[in-house]
């Protein structure tokens, strides 16, 4: 039996968000001229695919990780630990700007790719969000950090250290 983690947080999406996913198509259609006619159709199939995509988008934050979950045809999962999380980024362009909407970019230590290993849009107060998530894996850190931290004094060590130098030497001795 799996003990589930305590969800700290749940990212909420901006339904904007659907308009700057819908231009961002438009604007391809318009600028490669033969697709001005799939314009409208777009529109119309865009509102239906991105209100379904975004259905499907969660994003939550636990004490232990980030958990995203996306996709409508082929769904994916990334459980991200806290404390691989290099970087949070947030970019908004100038068409995001105007839809106010902005990307969060995750990064982690060791992630294989180059950019970011995660990229959500139109998270509301994706700042405060940012925040939580970098509190807590300091929070997260700091923890880790005092558990690691030795609990004797330094007389302790240096008295473990000598009778290691002299067994050390010992067995130095036995082999000649």
């Amino acid at each position: 039996m799996s003990v589930q983690p305590a969800i700290l947080k749940r990212a909420e999406f901006n339904p904007d968000v659907r308009k700057y996913w819908l231009m961002g198509g438009i604007w391809i259609l318009f600028v490669t001229i033969a697709g001005i006619p799939l314009i409208l159709v777009w529109y119309i199939l865009g509102m239906w695919i991105t209100g379904r995509y975004l259905d499907r988008l969660e994003c939550v934050l636990t004490d232990r990780t980030l958990i995203v979950k996306k996709g409508m045809i082929v769904r994916s999962e990334k459980t991200i630990p806290l404390d691989k999380i290099t970087d949070l980024g947030l970019v908004q362009g100038p068409l995001m700007r105007y839809f106010k909407v902005h990307s969060l970019t995750v990064e982690t230590a060791g992630q294989s790719s180059q950019g970011a290993l995660v990229k959500l849009y139109g998270i509301t107060d994706v700042e405060q969000f940012r925040d939580a998530v970098l509190k807590q894996r300091d929070l997260l850190k700091s923890t880790t950090d005092e558990a690691v931290q030795p609990t004797s004094n330094p007389d302790d060590s240096l008295t473990l250290l000598r009778e290691i130098r002299d067994t050390l030497k010992e067995i130095a001795s036995k082999d000649k």
